[in-house]
């Protein structure tokens, strides 16, 4: 399975020098706004979550994005994904690449779960023939067959959990980015998650991981990069990564 080490590979993601600044607003009201405005306090900060990140992560490559709170490693995965831009620097990506960043974003409350299943896949950039042919093991896999056909807003949040997450991980994909999702539902399904995610793995597919659950990332994934104030402290093993973000 190609690694960093593969030169002959092209890489799946290429992060160029990108940084990624937010606004932080420090008054909720617009009596609190004029106070402050009075007594001559900032109204708001820069917060910048990203701040000059340069990193390749090359094909079949399983990589763990580690850090504190505030890091910079959502923000990081979502500027992957799409779902953000960044002020500055480039990202780049080759091949298809499927998000378990908001899981069931893009259901709709008022179709049923057969219904989204189609709605999400196409969301997630699947053909309508693509979705029929892996409709039966999506279903499987949630376990949910006899609520298929009721509407989502009736379901409990596992229900939507499980119904979600196998939507998106039967997608046709090239990268996979996984964002704490890996906890959803019982302790029987997230074991057949990591199992899945494993096989996909196996399979030549790139994997991109954030979770807090450090001994987990250190066993699914071969390669750690540790975030610290927005930018990369650590780059290497992912066990020795899990190390230094412990010391």
């Amino acid at each position: 399975m190609p690694k960093t080490s593969d030169t002959q590979a092209l890489p799946r993601i290429i992060i160029d020098d990108v940084h990624k600044t937010f606004k932080l607003r420090h008054t909720h009201s617009i009596k609190e706004t004029a106070l402050a405005a009075i007594r001559r306090k900032p109204l708001t900060t820069d917060f910048h979550a990203l701040d000059g990140v340069s990193f390749e992560i090359g094909e079949g490559e399983s990589v763990a994005l580690l850090g504190f709170n505030g890091s910079g490693k959502s923000t990081m995965l979502k500027l992957i994904s799409g779902v953000l831009e960044p002020d500055a620097g480039s990202v780049l990506t080759r091949g298809r690449v499927a998000g378990l960043i908001e899981v069931g974003a893009g259901f709709h409350p008022d179709l049923s779960g057969r219904e989204n299943i189609f709605l999400n896949a196409a969301i997630l950039g699947m053909s309508k023939k693509e979705t029929q042919a892996r409709y039966e093991e999506i279903v499987a896999f949630s376990e949910i067959e006899q609520f298929i056909d009721t509407e989502v807003k009736h379901y409990s949040s596992g229900m939507f959990l499980r119904l979600a997450f196998s939507v998106a991980i039967h997608t046709e994909m090239d990268v996979l980015l996984i964002d704490e999702i890996l906890s959803v539902g019982d302790e029987p399904f997230q074991k057949k998650c990591l199992a899945r995610v494993r096989e996909l793995h196996a399979k030549g597919k790139t994997l991109v991981v954030v979770s807090h659950d450090l001994n987990m990332v250190a066993n699914l994934c071969d390669r750690g990069i540790l975030l610290q104030n927005g930018k990369i402290r650590y780059d290497g093993p992912s066990k020795d990564a899990v190390e230094v973000m412990r010391s």
